[in-house]
């Protein structure tokens, strides 16, 4: 059986999205309401990572149950960048921290979407295999993945039209 490929796919896209959503938390601090709903939003996917990794013994496939959330040098030097963009749109260029909020709302999107896909396919294997508690996870987990793309898409529509025309 392949579904631990799967299962191994979809843990990885679980943990760039919850990395993502930190991100985007971190950069948009100043933003309170993007900044609490991103930490709310990377909960669900860290909650995913575990169940993930607690199910896929099942199917012979080992996976760390906890997020790799720590930024590398990159992610640190990205995070100080942020901060100085950050401050500067304080400052009264808000130009471009918009911006960097479409562009970090356009890639949870395209995560969110990639987990989404993942999940549908997950719980295709889990109906064809009859397994109840591979299709149960599912069945709880996708629907999370769904609003997380719901809500960074309806942010997209809010912000990017007074983004794009200032």
């Amino acid at each position: 059986m392949k579904i631990g490929l799967v299962l191994r796919d979809l843990h990885r896209e679980e943990r760039e999205l919850a990395r993502e959503l930190l991100h985007t938390a971190e950069r948009h601090k100043t933003s309170h309401d993007i900044h609490h709903l991103a930490l709310d939003l990377a909960d669900w996917s860290h909650r995913h990572i575990r169940e993930l990794a607690e199910l896929a013994e099942r199917y012979d496939v080992t996976l760390d149950p906890e997020p790799d959330d720590e930024p590398g040098p990159v992610g640190r030097l990205r995070e100080k960048g942020s901060e100085i963009i950050g401050r500067r749109g304080e400052a009264g260029r808000r130009g471009d921290a918009g911006l960097l909020l479409l562009r970090d709302l356009r890639r949870i999107c395209q995560q969110a979407s990639a987990v989404s896909v993942d999940w549908e396919l997950v719980a295709q294997a889990a109906q064809a295999t009859a397994d109840d508690q591979l299709l149960d996870l599912a069945q709880r987990c996708h629907p999370d993945t769904l609003r997380q793309l719901r809500w960074a898409n309806a942010e997209l529509k809010e912000t990017s039209p007074q983004v794009l025309t200032s």
